[in-house]
């Protein structure tokens, strides 16, 4: 499973645009609801700082994203609308409690960590 996070900081001005073309995404996912894909966005209280959670359980390793219309218009103009440009850095959950809407195991850990 491919896990990543994205962070940036849109423009003042573009944050509203930022927020309708996230919302777009989530409307096209809805309907179309890919499998493996676990997709989360948000925005932080400054209103300008986005971050994006995805978790990518495909048994291919394509990413389903990259099928959804509304994510590449969402990618078209990013660096446009940015202050501080997209940066993505994978991750590996320790554990959640009802984040992605049901009990998943936390990752095995070693007792030398």
């Amino acid at each position: 499973m491919k896990q990543v996070m994205v962070r940036y900081k849109v423009k003042p001005e573009q944050a509203a645009r930022n927020d309708e073309l996230v919302r777009r995404v989530y409307e096209e996912l809805q309907e179309t609801a890919p499998a493996g894909l676990r997709y989360a966005t948000f925005v932080l209280e400054d209103g300008v700082s986005f971050v994006h959670v995805a978790a990518n359980e495909s048994e291919d390793g394509r990413n389903p994203l990259l099928d959804v219309a509304a994510f590449r218009a969402f990618q078209e103009g990013i660096g446009d609308r940015c202050d501080e440009p997209p940066a993505a850095v994978g991750w590996c959950e320790v554990g959640s409690y009802g984040f992605w809407g049901g009990s998943r195991p936390a990752r095995e850990t070693s007792a030398t960590g």
